[in-house]
C-alpha cells in the first residue's frame, strides 16, 4: 500500500504542475516575396528545398491557399490585418516616394500579441510605408532589421530600428549577404527570446529581382540564380528550425511559410495560369506550409480553400489573443490544422487589383468579371492600363481546370447569376473607391450602393 508521505509528495507534484504557468506558443511567420507556387520541391518544383519539404512533412501543406493581392503592398497590409487591403487602404504597391503606410487605426498581429507578454521582431522585406511613423517599430514589433521596400527601389538601405530609433546599416543593401543577414537577425532574436513567448514575422526580400545569393549558394542550383536564391532561402528556414530545436522550442512554436504573390519574370506558378500582377490562379496561389508537432496534422496535405488573410484569427485562437475590434476578411484554420476537419465553409473571397474587383471565388468554382488590357508587371509598357468589363463573365471549375483554360459560363447561367449577385452584395460594404472603381467599369453612374446591371447578371 501507498504510504501516506508517499501520497502526499505526489499530490504536491501534481498540485504544483497544475500551478505552473502554460507557456504561450511561439509563432514564427516566414513570408518569401514573388515566390511561385510550384517553386518548392514538395510542390512539384525542381529547385533543392530539403528543410520545406520536411517542414511539409512533418506539417500541413495547402494546395489552395491564396495571397489577398497579386502584388506586394496589399497581400502584406490583409496578411498582417486579416482584412482585404482595400478595407485597409493599401490598394497598390507603395513606392520610396510616398509618404503614406498602413493606417494607424488598423491592427497588426503584432500589436494584438504585445499585451500577452509577446516579443516581436520583423527580419527582412516591409513595404508597408518607409517612414518611421510607418515602420514596423510603430506596428507592435520591439525591433525590426531590413529593406522598408522592394530591393529594386531606390534608394536601398538596410535599416535596424528599435522604437524611437532607426539606424542604417547599409546605405546601399549587398544583395548577396541579404539572406544570410536576415537569418542571423532572426536566429538571433530566438536566441534572445527563448525564455518568453516571441512572435518573428521574417518577410524575406526574395525571390525578388534583382537576384542576389551569397558565394555558398551561387552557381550551385541547376535553375541559374534563381534557384540558387530559392535553394539559399531554403537553407535560411533550416536554420529557422535548427534554432528552434537547438533550445527545445519545436512543440511550443507554430512555424508558417508562405509567399506574397506569384512569380514576376522567373519562377514557376506550376500548372497554373498568370504570374505576378494577374488574378488568375498563378498570380495568388501560394505555398503554404504550417508545422507544430502535437498540435498540427503531421504529413498532411489539405485541399480546403485558404487565405493570407486567415493568418491572424489564426495566430488569435493559439496564442489566446483578442481580435482586433474590426470586421475581420480571414477565418480561423485550426479545425483543418488540427485534423479535426478536412474542409471548412466560408465565405466567397474576392480577387482585387488596385480597388478593382476582378473574380469571386466560392469553392472550386471562380467567375472572372474583370480584366486589364495590359500587365504592369510585364514588360509591356504600363502607360495606359486600365480595367475593362469582360464582353460576358467566365466561369471556370478549379477542381477539373485549374489552369483557367475552359470558361464553362454558357453551360452553368445559374452559378454565374449566383456568384455575380454575392460579389455585388460584397462590395457594397467595401470603401467608396472600390464600389467606384467597379460602377466606372462596369458602366454603372450611380455610387454608394452597388446594385445590379445587365453587364454582369444575365
Amino acid at each position: 500500500m501507498e504510504s501516506t508521505s508517499r501520497r502526499a509528495f505526489l499530490g504536491q507534484v501534481a498540485a504544483s504542475a497544475l500551478a505552473a504557468p502554460v507557456r504561450k506558443s511561439n509563432v514564427v511567420l516566414i513570408f518569401a516575396d514573388d515566390l511561385g507556387y510550384g517553386d518548392l520541391g514538395c510542390y512539384g518544383g525542381k529547385a533543392r528545398t530539403p528543410n520545406l519539404d520536411r517542414l511539409a512533412r512533418e506539417g500541413m501543406r495547402f494546395t489552395q491557399f491564396l495571397s489577398a493581392n497579386p502584388v506586394c503592398s496589399p497581400s502584406r497590409a490583409a496578411l498582417l490585418t486579416g482584412r482585404y487591403p482595400t478595407r485597409v487602404g493599401m490598394p497598390r504597391v507603395l513606392f520610396p516616394t510616398d509618404q503614406t503606410g498602413l493606417p494607424e487605426d488598423e491592427q497588426t498581429i503584432a500589436q494584438m500579441l504585445k499585451p500577452l507578454g509577446y516579443k516581436t521582431m520583423c527580419v527582412g522585406k516591409w513595404h508597408l510605408g518607409h517612414l518611421e511613423k510607418f515602420l514596423p517599430t510603430n506596428r507592435g514589433f520591439d525591433e525590426y532589421y531590413g529593406i522598408p521596400y522592394s530591393n529594386d527601389m531606390q534608394p536601398r538601405p538596410l535599416l535596424h530600428s528599435v522604437p524611437g530609433k532607426v539606424e542604417t546599416v547599409e546605405a546601399t543593401a549587398n544583395l548577396e549577404t541579404l539572406t544570410a543577414h536576415y537569418t542571423e537577425q532572426a536566429t538571433g532574436f530566438i536566441e534572445r527570446s527563448k525564455d518568453s513567448p516571441f512572435f518573428l514575422y521574417m518577410p524575406h526580400t526574395y525571390p525578388h529581382i534583382p537576384l542576389g545569393a551569397s558565394a555558398k549558394f551561387r552557381g550551385k542550383s541547376r535553375q541559374g540564380l534563381y534557384g540558387d536564391v530559392i535553394e539559399e532561402l531554403d537553407w535560411s528556414v533550416g536554420e529557422i528550425l535548427a534554432t528552434l530545436k537547438k533550445h527545445h522550442l519545436e512543440r511550443d512554436t507554430l512555424v508558417l511559410f508562405s509567399s506574397d504573390n506569384g512569380p514576376w519574370y522567373q519562377g514557376s506558378p506550376g500548372a497554373l495560369r498568370g504570374r505576378k500582377g494577374s488574378t488568375y490562379e498563378g498570380g495568388v496561389r501560394e505555398p503554404f506550409i504550417a508545422r507544430m508537432p502535437g498540435r498540427v496534422a503531421a504529413g498532411k496535405v489539405c485541399d480546403s480553400l485558404g487565405s493570407a488573410m486567415d493568418m491572424m484569427p489564426t495566430i488569435a485562437k493559439l496564442c489566446g489573443a483578442t481580435l482586433p475590434n474590426k470586421a475581420l476578411d480571414g477565418i480561423d484554420l485550426w479545425p483543418l490544422l488540427s485534423g479535426q476537419k478536412t474542409t471548412l465553409d466560408r465565405d466567397a473571397l474576392l480577387y482585387f487589383d488596385a480597388w478593382n474587383a476582378q473574380c469571386i471565388r466560392r469553392g472550386n468554382y471562380k467567375l472572372h468579371v474583370s480584366r486589364y488590357n495590359s500587365q504592369v508587371y510585364s514588360p509591356a509598357p504600363a502607360a495606359g492600363r486600365i480595367n475593362l468589363p469582360l464582353p460576358q463573365p467566365e466561369l471556370y471549375d478549379l477542381s477539373s481546370d485549374p489552369d483557367e483554360s475552359y470558361d464553362i459560363a454558357p453551360e452553368h447561367p445559374g452559378i454565374v447569376k449566383e456568384l455575380a449577385a454575392i460579389l455585388e452584395a460584397k462590395l457594397a460594404g467595401f470603401p467608396e473607391e472600390v464600389k467606384s472603381a467597379y460602377a466606372t467599369t462596369h458602366g454603372k453612374k450611380t455610387r454608394g450602393n452597388v446594385g445590379t446591371f445587365p453587364a454582369l447578371i444575365p
